[in-house]
């Protein structure tokens, strides 16, 4: 299953856009990381900036490292009243960011979601990100534009 279900959410906007996606980044910490795909959000006007404090505070309590490689920062709790639509934002790291011990994440992706919404896209990203063949060619792509094709594929 592909993140397809993003692209047919809402008819006015998608949940993920190639302008949502960074390639080729450097974080010193996961503080970092969560911080670069927070502002993405925030600048498509899909969170208040204070989410992102929501999604640092989140971290603390226990990782958003789901393994393969990945790091799903988000807020939970009061960070819900934050969100204005449901979103989510990519930032890929070939070098790796250390979100706890052998826990190095090369894609972080950063969700809002709006209301109930977050448990699909959680479920979605979990599907998607399963193949470690396609993660390795997630972490290895150089191209926003390839990262989203990957992301958003209609699978048969």
């Amino acid at each position: 299953m592909a993140l397809n279900w993003f692209k047919r959410q809402s008819k006015k906007k998608e949940i993920l856009t190639r302008d949502g996606i960074l390639v080729k980044m450097h974080a010193k910490d996961k503080y970092e990381a969560i911080e670069m795909v927070g502002k993405i959000l925030v600048k498509q006007g899909k969170v208040q900036a204070s989410y992102i404090d929501a999604m640092k505070a989140r971290e603390n309590m226990l990782t958003t490292y789901i393994g393969n490689g990945i790091a799903i920062p988000h807020g939970v709790g009061e960070a819900k009243d934050k969100i204005i639509e449901s979103g989510i934002a990519v930032a890929q790291f070939p070098e790796g960011v250390e979100f706890g011990e052998n826990q190095k994440a090369y894609l972080v992706i950063g969700i809002a979601g709006k209301g109930d919404e977050h448990l699909n896209i959680l479920a979605n990203i979990a599907s998607a990100c399963e193949d470690e063949k396609k993660v390795k060619k997630l972490i290895n792509s150089t191209s926003a534009d390839e990262i989203y094709e990957m992301l958003t594929e209609e699978v048969s």
